[in-house]
């Protein structure tokens, strides 16, 4: 028996992942600041569903 191997999956763009935070958390940038008031926020979590959902969606349109 022979066991399928998942083909390696597409890192996202960083744009892409900025574009999907700016939206959904307000972010300018997903770097490390190095700074508790600039690293860590308080998310509603609909706005994180939200996003999850807009990077599901971007995951599927790759797919394609």
């Amino acid at each position: 028996m022979t066991a399928k191997t998942a083909a390696p999956a597409k890192a996202p763009s960083e744009a892409l992942l900025l574009e999907i935070a700016a939206k959904h958390f307000f972010l300018e940038t997903l770097e490390t600041r190095n700074s508790d008031g600039l690293d860590f926020h308080d998310v509603a979590v609909w706005s994180i569903r939200a996003a999850l959902e807009a990077a599901f969606a971007a995951g599927q349109a790759a797919t394609r």
